[in-house]
């Protein structure tokens, strides 16, 4: 296992770097060159930014550059605070050539994305996210959005950032309930479609839980390799790519019910595999000795296998139905066969579904 590692997301005629590794953000000879103009708007929050922010400031000091601080966590992530990134550039008057930074989880870079996928109809945008699930998952692939409160990512466009910048450094200001979610989409990579990863994790868990560099490195390359491979077979998500939202329907739904004041996203998510897998079991697809295992595995990591108390089946299955991945008005699934052998079901039977929230 290497102390850092870089690899590509080939889209095409088009690609783009991900670094993986400590010390990123002040190797600044890695990430300037990036910068495509004069004027460069750094979006990062208020957990992030001191700990961050003049360090990328320090770099930009021969661009005209400005810095957007927000309030941290999902519930900010909203089109008043889309408005207020939109706001921030046109006061910096950004020009066509400017470029975003995004600093911070995946909040700040979905928002940062989105914001720069409409600036002047699309913008320059660096991904440097600070938490592992934002390295794993969301920095990568283009997908940006805002949430509103009937639903999750519901407004959000595909904009592919110019690279990502993973420095592992930054997790040792991670909260360790923040790390543990962001591992529940580490373990996402490995039952939908690696089972000898899903063994490696297995057998890495006090290694991962401890912020072991080789470890962590490891564990963020391989997912991102996964995640890199599916998008540039589907960017936009017409077939393949779906089948990374293994748990997010579920997942969504909780996160939404409780007004994103709740579960974190990847503890979400986690229990989303779980009622996944269970439902998978429950039509006759996959052996339920692979549920437990991932269950245990979850368990091994800290993070929640069960339905939060307090939420009722029904309004879930309502939550649901209107997740931006239903395709008219049904709800598509991702199922498993077993560990590593996930795939889409878009006609899963409704009263499977509300069995398994009813038992959870």
């Amino acid at each position: 296992m290497s102390a850092a590692q870089s690899l590509n997301v080939a889209l095409g005629a088009r690609s783009y770097p991900i670094h993986i590794g400590p010390g990123l953000l002040d190797d600044s000879a890695r990430w300037l060159p990036l910068i495509r103009g004069r004027h460069v708007l750094v979006v990062s929050d208020a957990n992030i930014a001191p700990h961050y922010l003049e360090r990328v400031q320090a770099a930009l000091s021969g661009h005209i550059h400005a810095a957007l601080v927000l309030p941290a966590g999902e519930q900010e992530k909203t089109l008043q605070r889309f408005g207020e990134v939109l706001a921030a550039l046109a006061q910096l008057g950004a020009s066509r050539d400017a470029t975003v930074i995004a600093l911070g989880g995946g909040v700040i870079g979905d928002l940062s994305g989105f914001a720069a996928a409409c600036w002047m109809r699309g913008i320059a945008f660096v991904q440097m996210p600070t938490t592992l699930l934002a390295m794993v998952d969301s920095s990568v692939g283009g997908k940006t959005a805002v949430d509103l409160p009937s639903g999750k990512n519901l407004v959000g466009a595909f904009h592919q950032p110019v690279a990502v910048l993973a420095d592992i450094d930054t997790l040792t200001t991670l909260p360790p309930r923040e790390l543990r979610a962001g591992l529940a989409e580490v373990v996402k990579y490995g039952a939908l479609g690696d089972a000898a990863f899903f063994d490696w994790l297995d057998a890495h868990v006090d290694a991962l839980l401890a912020g072991n560099t080789a470890a962590i490195v490891e564990a963020i390359a391989r997912s991102c390799a996964h995640k890199a491979a599916i998008v540039a077979r589907d960017e936009t998500e017409q077939g393949d790519r779906a089948l990374l939202n293994f748990g997010h329907t579920f997942g969504h739904a909780i996160e939404t019910e409780q007004g994103y004041g709740g579960l974190l996203h990847g503890e979400a998510v986690a229990v989303g595999m779980v009622l996944a897998a269970r439902c998978s079991t429950a039509l006759g697809l996959a052996p339920a000795a692979d549920g437990e295992r991932l269950a245990a595995l979850l368990t091994r990591f800290d993070l929640p296998t069960a339905v939060p108390s307090g939420l009722g089946a029904e309004q879930l299955l309502a939550r649901m139905r209107l997740d931006k991945k239903a395709v008219s008005g049904t709800i598509r699934l991702v199922l498993w066969r077993g560990i590593g052998r996930a795939f889409i079901a878009p006609d899963t039977p409704e009263h499977a579904m509300l069995a398994v929230l009813r038992d959870a």
